[in-house]
């Protein structure tokens, strides 16, 4: 991820270019074409390029807000998809299923939340969609939702949440929802960073076992005056920017 300025953004209809990285929607093949150029941060600094092509199985009209003021929504565009990545790293040419979604917001996160944890786990007929928020004032809420291949979204029953999940390498708290006799674990890490965690999880939902995505974000760390001095050297920062024409 890089920090880029306002010059390194052009958007149009159907793309959205910041500095030498894009995503385009190809309406005729009904699919997301992202293109990644980057050049990672420390400690390997290296080069990251290639092509992520994501086919969703449909497009879903949910926003769900997560304030009641509405300053945060989340919008699952694709929560079950088709995904191929074809990346210049060894072993990062694959295919399998995936999902596109996004948070929109009209304040930072700190502002309005303390902690959450977000599950996506693909389930036969669809994917399983779990939120678990707790909000400054100390309120919590959560939020359960079954997306079939249709797109068409179902508010579920919770399942139980499992506590008993271990913490990340960076000690972030997690716990996910599942069955109640079902143990989550972790076999993947994607990131691990002082305040969030990204990962792989197996587990089980309504008999039936799952490997989804998974992330876990403290946001009273992130407040943390050193964290946020942390963040300012570890994420790059590219201010000038101009597109050749």
């Amino acid at each position: 991820m890089t920090d880029r300025g306002r010059s390194a953004l052009q958007q149009t209809q159907h793309s959205l270019t910041i500095g030498p990285s894009s995503l385009t929607w190809d309406d005729a093949a009904q699919q997301l074409i992202i293109r990644v150029n980057e050049i990672s941060s420390l400690p390997l600094i290296s080069r990251l390029s290639g092509t992520i092509t994501l086919t969703p199985k449909a497009i879903t009209n949910v926003e769900l807000p997560l304030t009641n003021e509405g300053t945060h929504v989340w919008r699952p565009f694709a929560p079950t998809a088709d995904i191929d990545v074809d990346l210049n790293m060894p072993g990062w040419t694959w295919s399998g299923h995936g999902y596109f979604d996004a948070n929109f917001g009209t304040r930072a996160l700190e502002q309005d939340f303390n902690y959450w944890t977000w599950g996506r786990f693909p389930v036969s007929g669809g994917s399983k969609c779990f939120y678990d928020l707790e909000l400054r004032n100390g309120s919590k809420h959560q939020h359960a939702l079954s997306f079939d291949t249709q797109g068409q979204a179902e508010t579920i029953q919770s399942p139980p949440r499992a506590t008993k999940f271990a913490r990340s390498l960076w000690a972030v708290a997690r716990s996910t929802r599942c069955d109640a006799l079902a143990k989550p674990k972790q076999v993947k890490n994607l990131l691990d960073a002082p305040f969030y965690n990204r990962s792989v999880v197996k587990t089980t939902l309504a008999g039936e076992e799952s490997i989804g995505v998974f992330e876990a974000l403290d946001l009273h760390r992130f407040r943390n005056p050193a964290i946020l001095a942390m963040l300012a050297v570890r994420v790059p920062r590219r201010s000038n920017w101009s597109f050749k024409t």
